[in-house]
């Protein structure tokens, strides 16, 4: 092979890299060759022009979406990082020169964590880098999950319980669980609530599907007690409102508790576990200049106390 044609093998073989890490992330093809500005069969043409030089079948395709087959995840573990390192070598240079000036940062986040958590640090972030272009995406945990997969999403704030495989959970922030009523309801008189005494009363609660509900069946279960559901609303300050009508009580944590309510809050710690919140990242995924400044806005020892060996930060 000459050197001319070396040289053109590998510029090819970075477009077909960077073909098979989007069809990877999205599992479709189609998704893929709109985010690469391409056509479908190009991308197609791509992925089966890497096979053949790998002498390996990367996919295999179950029902509408195509899946990574052993050979293909190897491939992916070992291209995935260094295609996001190329696609943002201008960025990450100009960081290491000391200047960071333009470019784009989206973050995926529930609207508590919009509203209570991310003010400060994003105030901060824009202080110092006024020029980056701040994207917050209001989404639920389950969205925003599916962001952060699709890279859609540089990374996602927010709680969680269950930490799937391919996600890693850095948990920065805790508060704690709290019952809130109105000001005239019976239990406000109460020193120690108990979930007996919650019991009796309607609740108001998130969504059935969110992971609110989920605690709060749990541990009533685990005391083998029901709890009665007054009203279903999304989000803390819709809740608030309505507990402050006399529409019901509810379980919140207090990190939406801003001392402005015009409710009276009760500790549950004894109850309820506390709620961490914290980072969501895609298990080898290159952090853009961008990413890592807010990351070290909100966290400072994050880079120097994480596994940089075994994440690639």
């Amino acid at each position: 092979m000459t050197k001319t044609s070396s040289i053109y093998y590998k510029k090819n073989r970075l477009k077909q890299l960077r073909a098979f890490c989007h069809v990877s992330r999205t599992g479709n093809v189609s998704e893929a060759a709109e985010l690469l500005f391409l056509s479908q069969p190009t991308v197609t043409l791509q992925i089966q022009a890497l096979e053949r030089e790998l002498n390996t079948v990367l996919f295999e395709r179950r029902g509408p979406k195509i899946q990574l087959t052993p050979e293909g995840e190897v491939l992916y573990t070992l291209s995935n990082y260094l295609v996001d390192g190329m696609d943002n070598l201008h960025e990450t240079f100009a960081a290491r020169m000391g200047y960071l000036e333009s470019g784009n940062l989206s973050i995926a986040a529930g609207e508590s964590t919009i509203l209570y958590i991310l003010p400060e640090f994003v105030e901060q972030f824009n202080q110092c880098c006024p020029q980056i272009h701040l994207k917050l995406l209001n989404v639920t945990g389950r969205d925003g999950m599916a962001l952060v997969r699709e890279d859609e999403a540089d990374f996602a704030v927010g709680s969680m319980i269950d930490v799937p495989e391919d996600i890693i959970y850095r948990p920065i922030f805790t508060y704690n669980p709290v019952l809130i009523t109105p000001l005239d309801h019976p239990l406000t008189d109460k020193e120690n609530i108990t979930l007996e005494d919650i019991s009796p009363y309607g609740l108001i609660l998130p969504p059935h599907h969110l992971s609110t509900w989920r605690v709060v069946d749990m541990v009533f279960r685990q005391q083998n007690l029901s709890f009665k559901v007054a009203l279903e609303a999304g989000g803390w300050e819709i809740i608030k409102k309505y507990v402050e009508l006399g529409m019901g009580i509810s379980i919140v944590t207090d990190v939406c508790l801003t001392g402005s309510e015009k409710v009276i809050s009760k500790p549950l710690e004894q109850y309820f576990p506390k709620r961490s919140y914290g980072l969501v990242l895609r298990k080898g995924k290159f952090l853009s200049p961008q990413a890592k400044r807010f990351i070290e806005v909100m966290d400072p020892d994050f880079f120097s106390t994480f596994n940089q060996e075994n994440n690639k930060f």
